[in-house]
């Protein structure tokens, strides 16, 4: 039988949470950003993200972009000095740099092979280099081992640290409910025509039956989940529940989820979680990989945005644009950290789902 319920105050909005666990040759483009070019100095974070995706897949020899967003100007990495003005007359600025993207994931995906727990790697297009970050458990022996597969780059890689560990934020409190774990709820989306959620795929490999309280009825029961490699999981609606496609603000007012976009280095974002509520940051990577205890996940959105246990499977996004959910990451909303989200658009694909 179903039940015609409401989830709590915020109904089934869009919190965060989670369990234990972007030359020679010509340009040419279809939009109008060919025929009206985007100004430098106007260009928003969202039509930095379509610009940068008609470019660089024009560019022989890609080497990434970013979105400055104090300039308002989307930055194309060149290799090739002959580019350079061919980039600028869509509105973008160039750079020249010395690595391609195709040399940087290369050096990203040897990393990756020889990765080890605590560890986390990204191209930063900024700085045309793949970022390495070592958490507080990688050192003697480890993280001699770590600075010598850095060293042997040729100047491709480099070294950070973060002082917090690379975990999966789980906690116990409020939000969705199963299994003894809460998790955040991450976008309300369709299947087939049926309503149901996204949240993080280390959620719903732990949970199969969801409530909007604990110990409460179900409203939801998993329907599948990955990870790691991915952390995205779907669950659907077994009961009759106020389901908009929207985000929790926490200060009473909620921002509406038109569809999904994709993250862009230098993009300004915002994060909703149960446990630390809203809090924005900027994009620093795009298809990140992270070496969690229970296994590594890749292609993540990598951010300055702080998070804390049980803001796993939670939203990311831009505006009106669905970005990404929580899956974990360092440190805290005091001393600050660093997150790493799971795209939506996997996860869409993954499931044949629409937000909504």
């Amino acid at each position: 039988m179903r039940h015609n319920r409401r989830i709590s105050k915020r109904r089934v909005a869009v919190a965060g949470t989670s369990v234990a666990a972007l030359v020679a040759g010509a340009l040419t483009f279809s939009s109008a950003n060919a025929s009206e070019p985007a100004s430098a100095d106007t260009l928003s974070s969202s039509a930095a993200t379509t610009l940068a995706q008609e470019i660089t897949s024009e560019i022989k020899g890609d080497a990434g972009a970013y979105y400055d967003a104090e300039a308002k100007k989307l930055v194309v990495n060149v290799v090739d000095a002959a580019a350079k003005d061919k980039v600028q007359e869509t509105g973008a600025e160039a750079k020249v740099v010395d690595h391609t993207m195709k040399q940087l994931t290369s050096v990203k995906k040897s990393m990756t092979e020889n990765d080890m727990v605590g560890t986390s790697r990204a191209i930063d297009p900024k700085t045309n280099k793949v970022v390495i970050t070592a958490d507080k458990t990688v050192k003697g022996e480890k993280l001699a081992k770590l600075k010598k597969q850095v060293a042997a780059q040729d100047g491709k890689a480099v070294l950070k640290h973060t002082d917090g560990k690379f975990t999966t934020r789980i906690a116990g409190g409020d939000a969705i409910y199963g299994g003894g774990s809460r998790c955040s709820l991450g976008f309300n989306v369709t299947v087939n025509g049926q309503p149901g959620f996204l949240t993080a795929g280390h959620c719903t490999n732990e949970v199969t039956s969801w409530s909007d309280s604990q110990g409460g009825g179900e409203i939801a029961a998993t329907e599948g989940g990955s990870f790691p490699d991915n952390d995205y999981g779907l669950a659907m609606y077994t009961a009759d529940t106020d389901a908009p496609s929207e985000v929790n603000l926490y200060d009473g007012s909620t921002q509406a989820i038109s569809g999904a976009g994709e993250a862009t280095v230098g993009q300004t974002v915002t994060r909703s979680g149960s446990t630390t509520q809203v809090h924005d940051g900027e994009v620093l990577a795009v298809d990140a990989s992270v070496s969690y205890p229970q296994g590594t996940v890749n292609g993540l959105i990598h951010t300055n945005v702080c998070a804390e246990p049980g803001d796993s499977g939670g939203a990311l996004f831009a505006g009106d644009k669905a970005l990404g959910m929580t899956s974990g990451g360092s440190g805290d909303c005091s001393a600050g950290g660093e997150t790493y989200f799971q795209p939506v658009g996997e996860a869409l694909d993954a499931y044949g789902a629409q937000i909504g």
